[in-house]
């Protein structure tokens, strides 16, 4: 193994790795901070849920254009053009002085967010040694876990301090310093000139919208984050419900699903290195995940033991993760990666817009047994079509990405 390639790779996946840390940091930056939004423009939690949708829905059409653009005209200026719309995004919401510069704060952002899974997942591709992709992977998915956990703490802590434009403010400072460190390091993160010429020859062409691994690979991704979305907004609320245990109690349960989620992403990268069958790696990962929720939802957990069951689902989708990039990896033709992974991703940004909303109106209800039930439904789901795209792509010719 030559000791200058392994430090190139570990070069690129660290930057463009902290870079999706980045973006999911900016998936949480507002709603970190609704207690102090909605005092200070007297919001209804709605008019808040809205600044969430603005993001998500821009950032899942945009995530399906800007996959063109990363084959046309390069994934490197994409991605820099991306951290500059999330600080944009920043400054104007932390200047904002009334509701719709706070939804134009949210719009912008979201066409940030929307460049980092097709321009992050081609450098990968084109620049990392195939050998080291699935490590490349897991770190990927990592860093985005690091993102949602790190923000919410971020911003509430700076706005305890100070105050939340001061916390929007600083949140401004972080992609334009990692803006500063890709420049640096721009000439890590090219792509091949018979590759690029490729590309931009290949940039028109929708082909790849004909193959039914990339809209399985879509549909895996709309179902398990509209169960993520239900996860993030609701599983505190719905197992102090559920359980009689503190709120406090269940926000660590949170804590334990996402920290557990990240270790899992590592387990799973070794583990997609080593085997071939990814779907069928999904399949018993989210079985296993899909159970669990199921027993959480039939309150027959001891409430002690509800943190530890939490951080195995977390644990069991984790390590579903790199096997689902490699997945999503072989369906994707020559010089359209950009394209395929803008496709399939856009489908994240759409169940994260749904789930909230969807799984509101169960709590609303009154059916707080209902996240967990629906949790389980979606992951179930979810391996129909992940199965669907492993099918597929052993029926198909292999081909060098």
């Amino acid at each position: 193994m030559n000791p200058t390639s392994l430090r190139q790779d570990a070069r690129v996946i660290g930057l463009v790795g902290v870079s999706h840390g980045v973006s999911h940091f900016y998936h949480l930056i507002l709603a970190g901070l609704f207690p102090w939004l909605k005092t200070a423009f007297t919001l209804s939690y709605a008019e808040l849920g809205f600044l969430m949708s603005v993001f998500f829905v821009v950032s899942g059409v945009g995530q399906a254009l800007s996959g063109f653009l990363v084959d046309k005209v390069g994934a490197r200026r994409v991605l820099f053009a991306g951290h500059a719309l999330l600080g944009g995004g920043a400054l104007v919401l932390a200047s904002a002085p009334n509701y719709a510069m706070l939804v134009l704060g949210s719009l912008i952002a979201g066409c940030g967010n929307a460049v980092f899974h097709p321009a992050g997942y081609t450098l990968l591709n084109h620049n990392v040694s195939k050998e080291r992709l699935p490590y490349a992977f897991s770190v990927h998915g990592i860093s985005g876990n690091i993102g949602w956990a790190a923000a919410p703490l971020f911003v509430a802590a700076v706005a305890t301090l100070s105050s939340w434009r001061t916390a929007l403010l600083s949140a401004s400072a972080i992609p334009a310093l990692m803006l500063l460190t890709l420049f640096l390091n721009r000439k890590m993160l090219g792509t091949s000139q018979p590759a690029a010429a490729a590309a931009q020859k290949a940039g028109g062409s929708f082909d790849f919208l004909r193959l039914p691994a990339v809209w399985m690979c879509f549909g895996f991704f709309f179902l398990t984050s509209v169960a993520l979305g239900g996860i993030q907004a609701f599983s505190s609320t719905s197992l102090t419900a559920l359980y009689g245990i503190s709120l406090a109690t269940a926000a660590t349960a949170y804590t334990t699903f996402m920290l557990s989620s990240a270790a899992g992403m590592v387990a799973g990268g070794f583990l997609a290195a080593r085997a071939r069958n990814h779907d069928r790696t999904i399949a018993i990962c989210f079985l296993f995940a899909a159970a669990l929720a199921l027993l959480l939802a039939a309150s027959i957990v001891p409430g002690p033991l509800v943190v530890l069951v939490m951080g195995a689902i977390g644990l069991s989708t984790g390590i579903a993760g790199p096997s689902r990039d490699l997945l999503i990896r072989a369906a994707a033709p020559p010089n359209a990666t950009g394209r395929v992974f803008g496709v399939v991703y856009s489908g994240l940004d759409s169940g994260m817009a749904v789930g909230p909303v969807l799984f509101g109106m169960l709590m609303d209800g009154g059916h707080p047994a209902g996240l967990f039930i629906g949790v389980a439904l979606f992951q179930t789901l979810a391996i129909a079509t992940a199965v669907g795209a492993g099918g597929k792509e052993r029926a198909a010719v292999p081909h060098k990405a």
